[in-house]
């Protein structure tokens, strides 16, 4: 059992159920409220909200939270647009994930931003933990599909692409925004970084097998897959699938699907 999972097996049960939903209904609260106070009250109310290292020190604690509820619009079309993007996109990371990871992924986010805005001194805003939600929902539904605009479908692993882009390119353009951009989404690389590694090693050490075996030129009762379960190859049945674990081994889909019904 990992370290997660060990965490989510004593305090599973604090988890705060559809966390992501939660606070797109409070950043359409705060909207509201933004909308009925007066324009000389309209700035100072969300002044109040933002992350303001320097009033965090000074005691305004609520900072490190409240400013995850600032809406991404203050027009009320796209922010009801937004509100239920971010609902479908907190919908799908509850499924894939469970409420205890969410709720650990939207908190390490909060306070890895937070913890930049201390280090660095810059203001951050709701934006980035909407960009960091996006980037793991395209992680484990890449191709779902949404009609940008309303007419234009895409698949989620695109508009997640075009972000990133969009964030690289906001650094090039202004490089001190580096720091906050790396802080703001700390918590995707640590929740993702490491399985990418393993993915590419194994991707790699694949393509090194393939190269080795088709550069000895093997005769048609040779092999180049093997399952460490029950030793066969696809010479031996054509519709065996072959899968690498972690550990470099193959095991085929019967094997893996024995070792599943079996757990």
């Amino acid at each position: 059992m990992d370290f997660v999972s060990r965490l989510e097996a004593r305090f599973g049960r604090f988890a705060i159920p559809g966390l992501v939903q939660v606070v797109a209904i409070l950043q359409l609260v705060t909207l509201g409220l933004f909308l009925i106070s007066s324009p000389e009250a309209q700035d100072t109310f969300m002044g109040f909200l933002e992350l303001d290292p320097g009033r965090v020190m000074r005691g305004e604690v609520w900072r490190v939270v409240s400013h995850v509820f600032l809406p991404r619009s203050l027009s009320l079309v796209w922010a009801l647009i937004g509100a239920m993007f971010l609902m479908w996109i907190g919908r799908g990371l509850d499924e894939a994930w469970g409420a205890f990871r969410v709720n650990l992924y939207v908190v390490g986010g909060i306070l890895s931003l937070t913890l930049g805005a201390l280090i660095f001194g810059y203001v951050g805003g709701g934006l980035f933990l909407f960009q960091t939600l996006l980037f793991a929902f395209a992680v484990f539904y890449p191709n779902e599909e949404i009609m940008l605009f309303f007419v234009i479908p895409v698949k989620v692993k695109w508009l997640a692409i075009m972000g990133a882009a969009l964030l690289g390119f906001s650094v090039m353009g202004q490089p001190e925004l580096f720091w906050q951009v790396l802080f703001a989404n700390l918590n995707f690389l640590v929740a993702f970084g490491p399985a990418f590694v393993r993915q590419s090693a194994q991707r790699a050490k694949v393509m090194e097998r393939k190269s080795r075996f088709e550069a000895a030129s093997p005769s048609a009762g040779d092999f180049f897959h093997q399952c460490h379960v029950c030793g066969k190859t696809e010479v031996d049945d054509k519709t065996l699938e072959f899968r690498v674990l972690e550990s470099g081994d193959e095991i085929c889909n019967v094997c893996r699907e024995k070792a599943t019904a079996g757990s």
